[in-house]
């Protein structure tokens, strides 16, 4: 009796280790990281909740489209183009403060709303291809992006303000300053604790992002998620509108992105006009990933998981290359490795976990 007890432990505990491989391998990393950067607790305790407080909301946006069985939303760049025309918005408006911060998330729901649809049209012409797709739609709707405000800027959309027009008169300048609703959320209600500053409201918005999630799987529409998300063809069956929920689901998701860019740039002050939107669907998805999720499977606790080793790993990095190597643009380096390393890291390992799980099936069977 003790040696089955004995085995079934032993057994239990590798699949725990095998189903948690990345966020262990990165728990590990990080540990090492922190110990060779030799920061103080404090500081990288502040960072991170820094982090988290701007960051958390975008990739928590992520996790609708992966129940869908739309894989990671790579087309998290378009929710952040329009969150980032309601910022433009209130600056030629001149509207600052929280009252500033809300009317750009308002602003941005008719543009989030309506990018979202269209991604979600294209991507139920692309079923299984979806996120080399998302993606190539991002790099796309960046250059549209781009000529709206470069080109039609001063010509087609009458904007003068010369704060952010290039002086020529026709274009929106590379970086527009932000400090109207700089820290407007963080600042509304925050608290100090042993020296860590606590954006209270901040989290408030960030759980009852998690509180939604939650609710909504637990809907028709939620279930109608995750029906489709396992069989499609079996959804269809049942009578579930399989094109439809795909595309609530990731316009959902492209709304989130919309005001989890402005939670995110509220935190850093400053815009880069053409630049800021860049890397948000790359780096909210290796922070999933590095969570424990994969592109069939993501949850609430992935997400903070993750972005709190992706995050203490781009803390601590340039100080443990320097300390290690004498060089700090090592740690640079490998914070650009990671942000794309982990992607493929992770989506090697689930392709191997699949099989393993396939293999193990048909043993069964046999």
């Amino acid at each position: 009796m003790n040696e089955m007890k004995a085995m079934f432990s032993k057994k239990t505990l590798i699949k725990l280790i095998r189903s948690n491989m990345v966020p262990l391998l990165f728990f590990v990393i990080c540990l090492g990281g922190v110990v060779a950067s030799k920061l103080s607790f404090l500081y990288i305790v502040n960072e991170i909740v820094n982090r988290l407080d701007r960051n958390l909301f975008l990739v928590l946006s992520l996790i609708i489209p992966v129940v869908a069985g739309m894989g990671l939303n790579f087309a998290l760049v378009i929710g952040a183009m329009a969150g980032q025309i309601g910022l433009i918005a209130i600056k030629v408006w001149n509207i600052g403060g929280i009252l500033g911060l809300f009317l750009a998330m308002l602003i941005s729901v008719p543009f989030a709303l309506v990018f979202g649809y269209a991604t979600g049209i294209l991507l139920n012409k692309t079923k299984g291809k979806e996120m080399i797709t998302s993606l190539i739609l991002g790099f796309f709707a960046m250059g549209l992006y781009q000529l709206v405000f470069l080109l039609f800027v001063g010509t087609i959309i009458p904007i003068k303000n010369p704060e952010i027009v290039l002086p020529g008169g026709i274009g929106l300048k590379n970086a527009i300053d932000l400090s109207l609703i700089q820290y407007a959320l963080d600042n509304l209600l925050s608290i100090n604790i042993v020296g860590v500053r606590i954006p209270v409201a901040s989290f408030i918005l960030i759980g009852l992002l998690c509180l939604f999630t939650k609710f909504i799987l637990k809907t028709k529409i939620g279930q109608d998620f995750r029906a489709v998300g396992q069989d499609m063809h079996v959804a269809e069956v049942a009578g579930i509108d399989v094109d439809r929920t795909r595309l609530v689901a990731i316009t959902i998701s492209t709304l989130l992105a919309a005001w989890g860019q402005i939670i995110f740039l509220q935190n850093i002050g400053t815009l880069q006009t053409y630049s800021s939107h860049e890397q948000v669907g790359m780096f909210a998805v290796a922070a999933i990933l590095v969570g424990g999720a994969s592109v069939t499977k993501a949850t609430i606790s992935n997400a903070i998981i993750g972005t709190i080793l992706f995050h203490t790993l781009f803390i601590v990095s340039p100080n443990a290359g320097k300390n290690l190597f004498g060089d700090p643009q090592i740690g640079e380096f490998f914070r650009s490795f990671v942000a794309y390393g982990v992607i493929a890291l992770s989506l090697a390992l689930h392709a191997i976990q699949k099989n393993f799980d396939a293999n193990i099936r048909a043993e069964s069977a046999e």
